[in-house]
């Protein structure tokens, strides 16, 4: 018995010694980080419009300057304070920033959602950085007349722990003049496969950053040169305005569950180097169409696909949202830049100010050739069709006569 005691004794002392191995080595999950939506209360309470003073207040976070915890429906002057989500968010005051570190796993992209809102100045910016990469988000643009936006921004993880910083860079009369943040969220990202008949990493759109399903504003996605730290794995936002990442929960959506709003015109480009061959010929496709989120017609898209472009409408139709579109061209290189943006300018037609545009969505390119095969499988999937016809005694339409002739004399 005392033996068995010892035992267990010791058992105890090893776990707890292991114990914080393993916290520091469980990989961050999914979804909302510590106290990502700054619920969570601090030890001395959510006393109203109160500083954040110690650098360990906010659960969860470490802070730096001055740092707010907000409520929702609180005033500034004359001006009522957003908060994205839930009752509490947090704004930041000249150089102020808040940081939360957390283990993640080496090598792997990451993308971080948050939704943000610009209080005092027109100018507002906000830093999000994983030392030592970082990026700024501009908010002078307001996509929605909600006055906040989810962002995503992604980041390489180059060791086994992540420290995720946001930071206000601006220096405004007001000290606490400063963006609010709140509903921070991460999600590991992989590149999906090429499919055999397809050039286009991602095509269907339906990886990419983690979205709220209690938010109905999609994901903005704003500059991103580098496509392999993209929030949209393989494509890249090469303008000065974000584009608009949605979901099937609260958009028209053409195929499986995300797609992607093209915003601000020429301001909103996004673009992908696919693999070809030189010299070949090969048919760029995708879907067009609305988001059924009221967004003022006319709608069209630029399309490119190497030294080819095509403006292409969007058509309404009774029974469907979206069309298909293509594009044809011969490739000159190893790789062949294809694009997308809006031609118009639109807004909601409910608002006027809210931004919106066409949607885009299962993007491939393949070859020519192929196409060429498969118009010519469905020909003589007709023809059989015919045949079985004429062999049961069915009446004849006239159109499958003459799609009869036509096809004896390609023969």
């Amino acid at each position: 018995m005392a033996r068995s005691s010892i035992t267990m004794k010791w058992v105890s002392m090893f776990m707890l010694l292991l114990l914080p191995h393993f916290t520091l080595t469980t990989k961050a999950d999914d979804g909302l980080v510590g106290n990502g939506d700054f619920e969570a209360s601090p030890s001395n309470g959510f006393p109203s419009e109160a500083l954040v003073e110690s650098p360990t207040e906010i659960p969860s976070w470490k802070s730096n300057g001055t740092v707010e915890l907000v409520e929702s429906g609180q005033k500034q002057g004359g001006m009522i304070l957003i908060v994205p989500q839930g009752r509490h968010a947090v704004r930041l005051g000249n150089d102020a920033e808040i940081s939360q570190e957390f283990p993640v796993e080496k090598g792997s992209v990451y993308s971080v959602t948050f939704c943000a809102a610009r209080t005092c100045a027109q100018l507002e910016s906000l830093n999000v950085s994983v030392p030592p990469a970082s990026q700024t988000i501009d908010l002078q643009t307001l996509y929605n007349v909600q006055g906040w936006n989810p962002y995503a921004v992604s980041f390489n993880a180059d060791s086994d722990s992540f420290r995720l910083v946001f930071k206000n860079p601006g220096m405004e009369d007001d000290p606490t003049c400063g963006p609010i943040i709140d509903n921070i969220a991460i999600k590991k990202l992989f590149t999906p496969d090429k499919p055999k008949d397809n050039a286009v990493v991602n095509g269907d759109m339906e990886e990419g950053p983690w979205m709220f399903r209690n938010t109905s504003l999609g994901v903005l996605l704003p500059t991103n040169l580098d496509e392999e730290t993209s929030s949209l794995p393989g494509w890249i936002v090469e303008s000065n305005r974000a584009i608009r990442y949605i979901d099937s929960d609260h958009f028209a959506v053409p195929g499986g569950k995300r797609a992607i709003e093209l915003l601000s015109g020429k301001e909103g480009i996004i673009s992908q180097m696919v693999e070809t061959k030189p010299d070949k010929d090969y048919s760029l496709t995708f879907s067009l169409g609305h988001a059924d989120d009221k967004c003022k017609e006319p709608l069209a898209v630029m399309a490119f696909a190497g030294d080819q472009a095509q403006n292409i409408h969007y058509t309404p139709n009774s029974n469907s949202t979206f069309q298909t579109a293509n594009l044809n061209f011969t490739a000159k290189a190893d790789r062949t830049r294809i694009a997308f943006y809006s031609i118009y300018y639109n807004t909601r037609s409910d608002d006027m100010s809210s931004l919106c545009g066409p949607v885009v969505d299962d993007v491939r390119v393949w070859f020519a050739a192929a196409t060429s095969l498969s118009k010519f499988a469905l020909s003589r999937l007709s023809l059989l069709i015919f045949e079985r016809k004429c062999q049961q005694g069915k009446r004849i339409n006239p159109a499958d006569k003459r799609a009869l002739k036509s096809e004896n004399q390609i023969k």
